[in-house]
C-alpha cells in the first residue's frame, strides 16, 4: 500500500486520513518529504532570472506544504493520541527537521536572492500584506543566523537540533510521570468531603484500571476537584506533594539536568546572534519588545495586586485557623478557597455543574460565534479522527465551507494535561483559491459516566470559551500566505482572542441560554447568575500574583541563566516577591514548567497578563456599545481575520481607535 502522507489526499476537504495512516509511515513520509521540499528550494536558488518578489518570497512561503501538513498531523497526535511508538519517532523527526530549517535559513544563495529583493523592495508595488511577508522573511533568516559564518552557523544549527532533542524529552518526561502516578483508595471516609458525581468518576477510573473502592490521578478533572473538596488535609497534601514533585524526583523522568541544558543552548544561541540574553533575542519580535519592559509590567502589576493577594490570603487564614491550622500551606489554598467563595457568593462548583453540560455548553459557544460573526456549525461523521471521542464540524459562513473543527475533550493516557487549539492545516491563498483551515480544540475535560454526561465547572466552561477564542483566530484567518494566517502572530497579541471570549461567560443575559439543568431544563436561576458575575474576580489578587510569578520566574531563566545552579533554590529565590505559603523543600514548579521549557512562551509567559490588558480594553468597547453590538463586532472579526499581515498594535488601533490602557485590567480585577 502506499503511503497515504506521501499523496494528496482525497478525503473530504483534504483532511487527514486518520484510519488510513500507520505509525511506520511517519518517519519514510518526513524523510521524502524533506528531500522534496530540500528540491523546492533548489529550484528558488537556481532560477536562472533575476530575484523578485514572486519567484523568491512568494515561492518560498507556499514551499514544503506537505511536509507542514505532515507535521501538524504528527506533532499533534503527539500532543492528544501519543504513545511509546510516537515518541520514539519524535525523538528521531525532530532533529531531521531542525536540521532542514536550518539548512534553509543558513543558504547563502537563497538569502543573497532574499536580500536583494529586501533591498529593493520599491522597485515593487507590494500591498501591505507582501510588504509584512517580504520584512518578516529577511528578519526570519538574519535571527535564524543567515548572517552568521559558516563555523557559526554550524553551531547555530546544532544547538538548534539539541534544543529541539531535549524539549521534546522535557514533555515527555512530565508525561510519563503523570501516568505514573495514582492514588488508589478502598476507604470511602477517606474521602468525605467530595461530592458523589466526582466519587464516580473515581470509581470508574479505578474500573477502567481493573481495582476496587476509587483512582485519583493527576489529570486535572481528577486532581483538582480532591484538591477543591477533600475534608482529609494529609490525602491533599499527598497529592499535591505528588503533582509538585513531577520530574523532580532524580529518576529517570527528572527534568533538573535538562533545564539547565535547555537554558544554556537558548542563551549560546542569542549570544551567537549578539544578543545580550535569550529574552532579549525573543523580545525584538513581541509587542512588548524588551526585558526592561516586559520586568517594568510585571512590577508595576506586582505593586497593585499584591495588597490584594495578602487581604484574600488572610480571609484564607482565618477559615483555616477556624478549623485548627495555625499555618496554611501551598495544599489548603484551594479548599479553603472554595469554602470561602461559597459563604461569600453561594455558589458551588458541584451544585452548578447540572448546569453546564458540556454540549450545552458548545452549543453556546457556536451560537455566539453565529451572533458575532455569522458562522454556521454542523456535526459531521464524513470526516476521519485520530480517536473515537474526537467529534468534527464543519463550519460554513454565509452557506459557503469556512473551516474544520476537530473537538476533543476528554482525557486520555496518551493526552498530554491542559487545554490547546491548534490546527491540522493552515489558511492560504493560492491560484486564486482560498484554502480553508482545519482547527483542533483539545481538552481535559470530566468525562460522562455511566449515568451522567459530561459535566462542567465553570472554569472549565471558560478554559473551553478560551480555546474556542483562538479557534476563531485560526477560523476567521482570510490572507494569502500560511505563515501569516490565523494565530501566526506576535506572541503577546495571540491571547487576546481567547481571552476576550471568557468575558461573556460572565454576561447574566448571555449565561442564561445556556445554563440550563441537564435533567429538567431549569435555568439556572438568577441569584446565582449574578453570583457567578459578582464571583468574577474572586482571588483575583491571588491569581494575578500567580501569573506574574511564572512570568518573573520565566525571565528569569531567560535573562540570566548564569544564575541558576540548584532548580529549587532558583526558582524560590525568583518567585519570593510572589509567594504568599511557605514553600516545600519536595516541590518545585520549573521541572514541570512545559509552557516555557517545551511549548513556545519562553521570554513570553508575561503575555498572558499582558493580553488581559488588551481583552479587557476590548471588551469595555462591546460593553459601553452592547456586547452583540454588529459593527463592532465587524471590526473586531477584521482584526481576527488579519493575522500577522499587519502590526498589532496597527490592527488594534484600527479596531479600538486608541492604544490598549493598563487601567481597564485594574477596574475589572480590582476596581482601582
Amino acid at each position: 500500500m502506499q503511503n497515504p502522507l506521501l499523496q494528496t489526499f482525497t478525503t473530504k476537504y483534504q483532511s487527514a486520513p486518520f484510519t488510513e495512516i500507520k505509525e511506520d509511515y511517519f518517519l519514510p513520509a518526513f524523510q521524502e518529504l524533506i528531500t522534496i521540499s530540500e528540491n523546492e528550494i533548489d529550484e528558488i536558488v537556481t532560477d536562472k532570472s533575476e530575484p523578485n518578489f514572486e519567484n523568491t518570497i512568494e515561492a518560498l512561503a507556499f514551499s514544503g506544504e506537505q511536509l507542514e501538513l505532515v507535521s501538524g498531523i504528527f506533532f499533534n497526535l503527539n500532543s492528544a493520541e501519543t504513545n511509546d511508538e510516537i515518541q520514539k519517532i519524535a525523538q528521531e523527526v525532530s532533529p531531521l527537521l531542525t536540521e532542514f530549517s536550518a539548512k534553509i535559513s543558513q543558504n547563502l544563495p537563497l538569502f543573497e536572492r532574499i536580500k536583494k529583493v529586501f533591498d529593493e523592495a520599491e522597485k515593487y508595488d507590494l500591498n501591505e500584506e507582501q510588504q509584512m511577508l517580504l520584512k518578516e522573511t529577511y528578519k526570519g533568516f538574519v535571527r535564524s543566523g543567515a548572517l552568521l559564518n559558516d563555523a557559526e552557523k554550524e553551531k547555530f544549527k546544532n544547538i538548534s537540533i539539541e534544543l529541539s532533542k531535549k524539549s521534546l524529552q522535557f514533555g515527555q518526561n512530565v508525561l510519563a510521570e503523570t501516568n505514573n502516578y495514582f492514588k488508589h483508595i478502598t476507604n470511602e471516609k477517606e474521602l468525605a468531603g467530595i461530592p458523589e458525581a466526582i466519587l464516580q468518576q473515581y470509581r470508574e477510573e479505578a474500573k477502567e484500571r481493573n481495582l476496587d473502592g476509587f483512582v485519583i490521578t493527576l489529570q486535572y478533572p481528577s486532581f483538582l476537584p480532591l484538591m477543591t473538596y477533600a475534608e482529609n488535609r494529609e490525602l491533599r497534601k499527598e497529592l499535591a506533594l505528588a503533582n509538585g514533585k513531577k520530574s523532580f524526583q532524580n529518576n529517570e523522568f527528572d527534568n533538573q539536568h535538562l533545564i539547565k541544558d535547555i537554558i544554556a543552548l537558548k542563551q549560546e544561541k542569542a549570544k551567537l546572534l549578539g544578543y545580550e540574553n535569550y529574552a532579549e533575542y525573543v523580545l525584538e519580535e513581541r509587542m512588548a519588545k524588551s526585558p526592561a519592559k516586559v520586568q517594568s509590567f510585571l512590577n508595576e502589576l506586582l505593586e497593585k495586586a499584591k495588597p490584594f493577594a495578602e487581604k484574600e490570603i488572610e480571609e484564607l487564614k482565618k477559615l483555616a485557623k477556624a478549623d485548627g491550622i495555625e499555618e496554611m500551606e501551598s495544599y489548603d489554598h484551594t479548599f479553603y478557597a472554595e469554602k470561602l467563595r461559597k459563604q461569600k457568593f453561594d455558589i458551588d462548583d458541584q451544585e452548578l455543574k447540572p448546569y453546564f453540560q458540556l454540549e450545552k455548553v458548545q452549543e453556546a459557544v457556536f451560537g455566539l460565534a453565529k451572533t458575532l460573526f455569522g458562522l454556521e456549525f454542523k456535526e459531521t461523521t464524513e470526516i476521519q479522527k485520530y480517536h473515537d471521542e474526537v467529534k468534527t464540524y464543519e463550519i460554513f459562513e454565509d452557506g459557503k465551507f469556512k473551516a474544520l473543527l476537530y473537538a476533543d475533550y476528554f482525557p486520555r493516557k496518551g493526552k498530554r494535561a491542559g487545554a490547546w487549539m491548534t490546527s491540522f492545516k493552515s489558511q492560504s491563498i493560492k491560484n486564486a483559491q482560498n484554502n480553508r483551515p482545519h482547527i483542533s480544540v483539545v481538552c481535559n475535560f470530566s468525562k460522562p459516566t455511566s449515568n451522567t454526561p459530561s459535566l462542567l465547572t465553570f472554569q472549565e466552561v471558560t478554559t473551553l470559551f478560551h480555546e474556542f477564542g483562538h479557534a476563531l483566530h485560526g477560523v476567521l484567518a482570510n490572507t494569502t500566505y500560511p505563515n501569516l494566517s490565523g494565530t501566526s502572530v506576535k506572541w503577546d497579541f495571540v491571547e487576546l482572542p481567547s481571552q476576550f471570549l471568557e468575558n461573556y461567560c460572565y454576561e447574566p443575559d448571555f449565561l442564561k441560554t445556556f445554563a440550563k439543568h441537564y435533567q429538567t431544563g431549569e435555568v439556572l436561576p438568577n441569584e446565582k447568575i449574578d453570583k457567578i458575575s459578582d464571583s468574577k474576580n474572586f482571588m483575583e489578587g491571588y491569581q494575578t500574583l500567580r501569573q506574574i510569578g511564572f512570568g518573573i520566574l520565566d525571565m528569569g531563566y531567560h535573562t540570566q541563566p548564569e544564575k541558576v545552579g540548584d532548580i529549587k533554590t532558583f526558582e524560590v529565590a525568583e518567585t519570593q516577591a510572589t509567594n504568599l505559603y511557605p514553600s516545600n523543600p519536595e516541590t518545585v514548579m520549573s521541572t514541570s514548567f512545559s509552557h516555557i521549557f517545551q511549548g513556545g512562551y519562553s521570554a513570553g509567559y508575561y503575555s498572558y497578563k499582558w493580553a488581559e490588558v488588551l481583552d479587557a480594553d476590548a471588551f469595555q468597547y462591546f460593553k459601553e456599545n452592547g456586547i452583540f453590538n454588529p459593527e463592532i463586532a465587524a471590526k473586531y472579526k477584521i482584526l481576527l481575520s488579519a493575522g500577522g499581515t499587519k502590526d498589532p498594535m496597527e490592527l488594534y488601533k484600527n479596531f479600538r481607535g486608541s492604544e490598549p490602557k493598563v487601567e481597564s485590567l485594574l477596574k475589572r480585577a480590582f476596581g482601582v
